[in-house]
């Protein structure tokens, strides 16, 4: 039996998450808000309490630590999402990963269609399935259209690994997680990562493993 909170308004359920103070509580995998469809957002929120929980998702990605985070993510069923990353690694893996700095952004209702057909594999995790990664091949350039937080449309393209980060975050609002396109062989504990595979490429990992890297 559906318990009242599944039907509170949007408005209220946020309302009452933001009333915990402190960084959101992170849906686990297992949970069907990451599963169903989401709704676009459509003005479900007010300004003042869209900004109160945009700033909460930038606050429990950043706790985290992240460099995505979707509403879904915090119990949230809107197309909302926020992504940062100050790309915090040696040159080498910067260069092989294409993984450039970006800024804190708002994606809201965003979509997104490859450019060309290059695609990338790499070790990638998720927030809501903790101890774990896998290794996804992703297109290596993306248009992403949707809009910010403040209704202005948003067209650009992505590549390298801020590609992959508005992928990853983007499927979450489609009720997609990595594991679903990532290569299972590849699946690595947290410890096995930083023990054997902490690599710039997962090459390695591929022939030792045996899988493929397309």
């Amino acid at each position: 039996m559906a318990s009242p909170h599944d039907h509170a308004p949007l408005a209220a359920r946020v309302e009452e998450l933001l009333g915990l103070g402190g960084p959101l509580p992170i849906v686990a995998a297992g949970d069907p808000v990451l599963r169903r469809g989401i709704e676009p957002y459509d003005g479900q929120l007010t300004p003042a309490l869209l900004a109160r929980f945009v700033e909460a998702l930038r606050v429990t990605m950043h706790a985290a630590p992240g460099v995505g985070l979707a509403a879904p993510q915090v119990g949230v069923p809107l197309r909302i999402a926020v992504i940062e990353d100050p790309a915090p690694v040696p040159e080498e893996v910067a260069v092989a990963r294409g993984r450039v700095p970006q800024p804190f952004r708002v994606l809201v209702n965003p979509v997104y269609e490859p450019v060309g057909t290059a695609r990338a594999a790499f070790f990638e995790g998720c927030l809501s399935v903790p101890g774990w990664q896998a290794v996804v091949a992703r297109h290596a350039t993306v248009r992403l259209r949707g809009q910010d937080e403040h209704g202005h449309p948003l067209d650009e393209e992505f590549t390298g690994w801020p590609a992959r980060i508005v992928q990853h975050e983007t499927d979450h609002l489609d009720g997609t997680l990595y594991l679903d396109r990532a290569e299972l062989r590849s699946l690595s504990s947290t410890e096995a990562m930083a023990q054997r595979w902490a690599q710039p490429t997962p090459a390695t990992a591929a022939a030792e493993l045996g899988f493929g890297l397309t």
